[in-house]
């Protein structure tokens, strides 16, 4: 079946009679649609939508096609090539499985091993990149840096960190000032690492509660909303909450 996607995206490419649209795009300007796309399969799997997943993933795959195809256009690689790399990996990192190993090493540890190997190797934080969303490479340079010692012992320490990052900001200069909300920032998601708790799917969730109660709380005030005092609306807000609890 996916032959059948590889030839549309070929026509579409097509530098006669293809899309104009399909053409002029790149690595660099269709990257952007792929992250979008990848969230969109993270909501419709928070939403228990199995349908909309369905096509979601394909909206994905799609992406992965489309870079495959420029990239043969290129010279680079194929679709091909991407598959057969994902399979020759995926068998690598399980060598309990697939070579004969009576246990795994662990997944982390065959993945530093992985990069250590690289000749471009030249750091415990090389590699992540920089497109994921702030809090998540946040999180992975973290995690980094601890599997090489340089880490709290227990959620104690950033937790001080925190206070610390507050008052720094308190005294910042204005110049000054989103540096250090930057290091707060940075602060709370190494408390929420070793508290256990993912920091991107946390926000998340707080982003979708907080439309929800935004929600009912325009839905109670009708058209008079805009124009409330703030009291009133934090009067709403309580309310929202205290309904939700119920």
């Amino acid at each position: 079946m996916i032959e059948r996607l590889v030839a549309i995206m070929a026509r579409l490419r097509d530098p006669e009679t293809g899309c104009e649209w399909d053409r002029a795009q790149t690595f660099a300007t269709i990257a952007p649609y792929t992250i979008e796309e990848a969230y969109e399969v993270a909501d419709a799997i928070a939403r228990g939508d199995i349908a909309d997943l369905k096509d979601e993933l394909g909206d994905l795959l799609l992406q992965v096609v489309f870079h495959s195809r420029i990239a043969e256009e290129a010279g680079q690689f194929a679709l091909s090539d991407v598959v057969a790399a994902i399979s020759d990996k995926m068998e690598r990192r399980h060598p309990h499985i697939f070579g004969g190993a009576d246990a795994s090493p662990g997944w982390e540890t065959i993945k530093a091993a992985e990069r250590s190997a690289k000749p471009e190797h030249d750091g415990a934080l090389a590699g992540v990149a920089l497109s994921l969303p702030a809090l998540s490479r946040a999180e992975k340079l973290q995690k980094r840096a601890a599997r090489v010692g340089f880490d709290w012992p227990d959620p104690s320490g950033p937790r001080a960190k925190i206070d610390e990052e507050l008052l720094e900001i308190e005294s910042a200069s204005d110049a000054e000032r989103a540096e250090e909300v930057g290091d707060l920032l940075f602060a709370v998601v190494n408390w929420a690492r070793h508290l256990g708790v993912d920091p991107e799917a946390a926000l998340r969730a707080a982003n979708v509660k907080f439309e929800r109660r935004f929600a009912a709380m325009e839905a109670s005030a009708g058209e008079q909303f805009a124009g409330m005092s703030l009291d009133e609306k934090e009067a709403l807000w309580g309310s929202a909450k205290a309904a939700e609890r119920a």
